[in-house]
């Protein structure tokens, strides 16, 4: 018999249609049977389970547009199985990985190895990104058209820049045969070999600076490929106040341009580095003041269209050395929607908006049109939170098995109580 659940005294959100309604939500094994304000107003029928919210937020899974995972290759930073069970803590249900693994996964065995561990797992879905250059040597490109008919939703060289124009201009005209978009880390390699933006605070502290330019200079000449091809690209990790103006200029043109940022560009600041702290170490770095309010403002006009977590797990070896030699990243599941939530809190973002970020956007960017929404007929992929439940964030107590976060002890507002894939419960809290 198939299991029936439903989800009463929700608060449903629904960013990809507006809704925003105390109700209940029924699932029927792995899909969304109904929703809606009025669904069991006279009480729930027997045989169907029943999960009280208790007035606690109640929508999509969030779709985490990029993370690294470690496995293959780095297992002692993370590996499929830890790295879901961070994500499903973090309300996150699908999660789409970089191909920076050892080996690369730039052909169809590297997409079958992350397919096969995530359904062993059972957790949350794992999707993959295609290497979109063999080794992610940034020399020859991979066989794109079979990565696609394996199952990636994308190409990219992840933390790689693409630096040769006639490769990239080739990758953008061949992705869109099979209706892919190309992932660009943006960054000229020449001038981006610093270990932290560029400035002041570097000099002070005798650290190697990489400007801002280097991310604006590699955007300005791939909107011109964008511009000649017709080809679908997306901007990883937008951090400069410029970045964002290259993309609007790029959109009100009508380029198929897409961009994201990530929590610590809109929460942080170069300031926060400071006196050599390690697990501020990020690629891009963190910037200006300027700059944060302007990726703020970038997401708020919908410039910015997406927030991905830069999940980048590294262990204590690889952080807890001198600043130069340190790892770049930080992890980022757990801490991805108390910090989006905190967009909403600080009236930057109106709720829905704030999640439509995290949950339909990246769906759609991803080629994912199921995911993201709450549909009848649909996967129950489903978060429940309380918006407004304070906490303090405890690297220790993370459930990645690398505790490198850059938000250590920071107060946030907005726990994640439960968890819901295909209509399993994959994390929960006592509290609901």
């Amino acid at each position: 018999m198939t299991n029936r659940t439903a989800y009463t005294n929700a608060r449903l959100l629904d960013p990809a249609t507006g809704l925003d309604a105390l109700g209940t939500l029924l699932t029927e094994g792995a899909k969304v049977a109904d929703f809606g304000p009025g669904l069991f107003a006279d009480g729930v029928p027997e045989g169907i389970q029943v999960v009280d919210c208790a007035g606690a937020c109640l929508a999509p899974g969030l779709v985490d547009l990029r993370a690294q995972v470690g496995e293959p290759g780095f297992e002692h930073n993370e590996t499929i199985a830890t790295a879901s069970r961070s994500a499903a803590a973090g309300g996150i249900t699908a999660v789409a990985v970089l191909p920076n693994t050892d080996p690369v996964i730039d052909d169809v065995s590297g997409l079958e190895f992350i397919a096969r561990r995530a359904r062993e797992t059972k957790l949350v879905k794992v999707f993959a990104y295609g290497a979109l250059t063999k080794e992610t040597a940034g020399k020859e490109l991979t066989e794109m058209g079979l990565l696609s008919e394996a199952g990636a939703v994308g190409f990219t060289d992840g933390t790689c820049a693409v630096a040769d124009a006639l490769l990239l201009r080739r990758a953008l005209s061949y992705a869109t045969v099979w209706g892919k978009p190309i992932m660009q880390h943006p960054a000229e390699p020449r001038l981006s070999g610093g270990v932290m933006n560029a400035g002041e605070i570097a000099s002070r502290l005798g650290l190697s600076g990489s400007p801002a330019m280097a991310e604006v200079i590699m955007l300005e000449r791939d909107m011109r490929l964008v511009e000649m091809t017709g080809g679908r690209y997306h901007a990883a990790h937008i951090s400069t106040a410029e970045s964002v103006e290259v993309i609007r200029r790029a959109k009100a043109k009508g380029l198929r341009v897409t961009c994201d940022t990530a929590p610590p560009y809109f929460a942080l600041t170069e300031q926060d580095v400071g006196e050599y702290r390690t697990f501020f170490k990020l690629d891009p770095p963190l910037r200006t003041e300027m700059d944060r309010r302007a990726i703020v403002e970038g997401l708020a006009d919908g410039t910015i269209d997406a927030i991905a977590s830069d999940h980048t797990p590294h262990d204590q070896d690889e952080k807890r050395v001198p600043f130069a030699q340190a790892a770049f990243g930080a992890v980022g599941f757990e801490t991805l929607l108390p910090l989006v939530l905190e967009l909403h809190h600080k009236g930057a973002l109106p709720l829905l908006a704030a999640l439509d970020k995290v949950t339909k956007v990246p769906a759609d960017i991803l080629g994912l049109p199921a995911l993201g929404r709450l549909a009848k007929g649909g996967p129950a992929d489903l978060v429940v939170f309380d918006l407004d439940r304070p906490w303090k964030v405890d690297g220790d107590r993370l459930a990645s098995k690398s505790k490198n976060t850059c938000f250590d002890k920071r107060p946030v507002q907005g726990m994640v109580l439960r968890t819901v894939v295909d209509g399993r419960t994959v994390h929960t809290r006592a509290s609901a």
